[in-house]
């Protein structure tokens, strides 16, 4: 394995200057041979906004394709924002995995590549891989502030929530944590992860940044609710950050807590879902949450999943068709920060 200073320079081009100051939009170019196009390439749109010196914040959506409340924020933030207004630079991505927002798919429909799943990257990997290299060794290195935008796609539904992780250091972890305060989402969680290997949150968590994301909402669109939570809530971590003025405007949080893998229940059949709760709703251990029912033949029993904890429903599965190994439900625990 080569070590990270024998590595090649990365694939991916940048046509803005991140030393610049001023307003620049652009590309992240990166090659990419193919039928329709020999000489080809992704240009993924990037917006650069700097003023001076101060704090760098690296905002990005659509690492997953199918969930518009990031691109929508951040598109608006680089329409929007000027640079006499910033002190420091803003680096702006408002759809990371620019093949799968095209898409409007989790995976990249070139490699199947899912972006949140390939960190740190390759630089000689497939293109999914070349776009995790590039942010982890030329984006991540400049930002003291990052924010991922989530949600949950077409397959799953949230209550609309900031996040950051429980850290070893817990010095970056009440950083972490007072910008998900700051960001002014109506649910705050210390979020537990069921697969963390390969994310962004890892690497960018692992090189000591302050680290935000999301989840606000679901089922592959938007609402008017959780698109203007986004768009307060880039400006609110801006001046956060001190990279704009003023305070940010929050209103009041709840905080919640995924402490372990009782939170999460998984179908064990192929069927269909009737909720028994709703988002937001409180449940007790023990009580049925939603129930699976086989679609072969009339006359069967539905299968019932039942919390596994006290809590509320912070998650569900969004379509009405449901496969073994689904995940059905997501519950939370209210708890303090």
């Amino acid at each position: 394995m080569l070590a990270p200073d024998d590595l090649p320079p990365s694939a991916v081009f940048s046509t803005v200057d991140f030393d610049r100051d001023g307003k620049q939009h652009g590309f992240l170019r990166l090659p990419f041979s193919r039928d329709e196009s020999a000489w080809g390439a992704i240009l993924t749109p990037i917006t650069l906004v700097k003023n001076g010196t101060g704090p760098t914040a690296l905002f990005t959506g659509g690492n997953h394709g199918d969930e518009y409340e990031g691109p929508i924020a951040l598109f608006d933030l680089a329409r929007s924002l000027d640079a006499d207004a910033v002190s420091g630079r803003v680096m702006i991505v408002p759809a990371l995995n620019y093949p799968a927002f095209r898409a409007g798919t989790r995976t990249s429909p070139i490699d199947k590549g899912n972006l949140n799943r390939s960190f740190p990257g390759r630089p000689f990997g497939n293109p999914t891989e070349k776009i995790a290299d590039y942010v982890t060794r030329n984006l991540l290195p400049m930002a003291d502030l990052v924010l991922d935008f989530h949600s949950g796609g077409k397959t799953l539904d949230f209550l609309p929530f900031a996040a950051a992780h429980i850290l070893d250091d817990k010095s970056q972890e009440e950083a972490c944590f007072a910008a998900v305060h700051a960001f002014g989402a109506p649910y705050s969680v210390k979020m537990l992860e069921i697969d963390a290997v390969g994310m962004f949150d890892t690497t960018a968590e692992a090189m000591g940044k302050t680290f935000v994301t999301t989840e606000l909402g679901g089922g592959g669109s938007t609402t008017a609710r959780t698109v203007s939570i986004a768009k307060r809530g880039v400006r609110n971590l801006l001046k956060h950050a001190g990279i704009l003025t003023g305070e940010p405007e929050i209103g009041p949080t709840n905080w919640l807590d995924m402490p372990d893998d009782r939170c999460f229940t998984f179908s064990e059949i192929d069927g269909m879902v009737e909720p028994l709760v709703d988002l937001g709703d409180a449940v007790t251990r023990g009580q049925p949450i939603a129930r699976a029912w086989p679609i072969d033949r009339t006359g069967s029993e539905p299968y019932e999943f039942w919390a596994k904890m006290d809590g509320v429903l912070a998650a569900r599965h969004f379509p009405g068709l449901v496969k073994a190994g689904d995940c059905i439900a997501v519950l939370a625990v209210k708890s303090e920060v």
